[in-house]
């Protein structure tokens, strides 16, 4: 039965893709783990249409070449959206050739180090790009050991406090810098309504609370005209407002956070098992589903999670490497 579930997933990988690095296939060997179902990758990004690139598909733990988690938006060509800046994804963001500059916005699903880690190397590193109109950053707002995204970004620039006072000019707009507005969303699990937190040209995103531990934290839907991506962000199965809200929506690409496996002895509460995932794709029936944010206890027991994931769920699915480029 594993054997037959891992054949499917990989005869379903005939999906659009594309990785800035220029790797190909279906298959790829990580570190330490074997050999992982990927989705096809041409040569680069394309240049027209909206395409959402994995900049980093890795955890909270240095065991892999996997940089942190760290999502790059494209449309028409232009890097237009950042979800989360985890540790490593400095150099992802540079090697995809992001840029500050033509940013509309940055998203941060939650304020853990592998999701926001890099978040001052990079807004430093765009100092240098010349640009001057300010850029959102949208996060959650606060809770008990955790600052809401606005006081995250002053404990980290304040001129007068902050752990990088030189960069405080982001804060206000002066010292040739642009000025960032940051905007807190309420995660709330009672009487949520879904709105926009972000409408730019070509896309409209909305924030949706999903529960992890202690830790306030979103899932994003990225809406393009009449095809969605949806990010699940860190989530456990409690988090049963993002699975209502978006039960049925059919989006074309679902990213799923890939932490632990079905063996016992995983830690439980703050992550979907693989046999959750599989009910969350189940219930939201995505076109594919790509696997990310993995680490290396659930790609040991791989064939098991794929079996799970199919218990509820048979669409394609794919295991997301750095640099993987998915098109709409």
């Amino acid at each position: 039965m594993i054997h037959q579930a891992r054949l499917a997933a990989l005869a379903a990988l005939a999906l659009a893709g594309c990785n800035a690095a220029g790797a190909s296939g279906t298959e790829q060997a990580d570190a330490g783990v074997g050999v992982v179902p990927r989705a096809e990758q041409p040569a680069k990004c394309p240049s027209e249409g909206a395409a959402l690139q994995v900049l980093g598909s890795g955890g909270p733990i240095a065991e892999t070449d996997r940089a942190g988690t760290s999502y790059l938006l494209w449309v028409d060509g232009k890097p237009s959206l950042l979800i989360d800046a985890g540790a490593g994804s400095f150099l992802r963001f540079a090697q995809a050739g992001g840029k500050l500059a033509h940013l509309d916005a940055i998203l941060l699903t939650h304020l853990h180090a592998d999701h926001a880690g890099d978040l001052a190397g990079i807004l430093n590193s765009g100092g240098f790009e010349g640009r001057t109109k300010p850029l959102p950053i949208i996060g959650p707002a606060d809770a008990p050991r955790f600052p809401a995204t606005s006081e995250f970004l002053d404990r980290l620039m304040s001129k007068e406090n902050g752990a990088f006072a030189y960069n405080g000019g982001y804060l206000d707009g002066t010292e040739n810098k642009f000025k960032l507005e940051p905007r807190d969303v309420e995660v709330r699990m009672e009487d949520f309504e879904p709105s926009p937190v972000l409408s730019a040209t070509g896309y409209q995103v909305t924030a949706i609370p999903v529960d992890h531990g202690f830790a306030p934290a979103l899932g994003y839907e990225i809406r393009l005209g009449e095809k969605s991506i949806v990010i699940t962000g860190d989530q456990n199965a409690q988090s049963l407002v993002f699975l209502e809200t978006l039960r049925g929506a059919k989006p074309a690409i679902l990213f799923a956070h890939h932490v632990i496996s079905e063996k016992e002895g995983q830690p439980r509460g703050l992550h979907r098992s693989p046999e959750e995932i599989g009910e969350l794709a189940g219930a939201l029936e995505p076109e594919r589903m790509v696997l990310t944010h993995n680490m290396k206890r659930s790609l040991d027991d791989l064939d098991n999670g794929l079996a799970a994931v199919a218990k509820n769920y048979s669409g394609p699915v794919s295991v997301a490497q750095d640099l993987d480029c998915y098109a709409l």
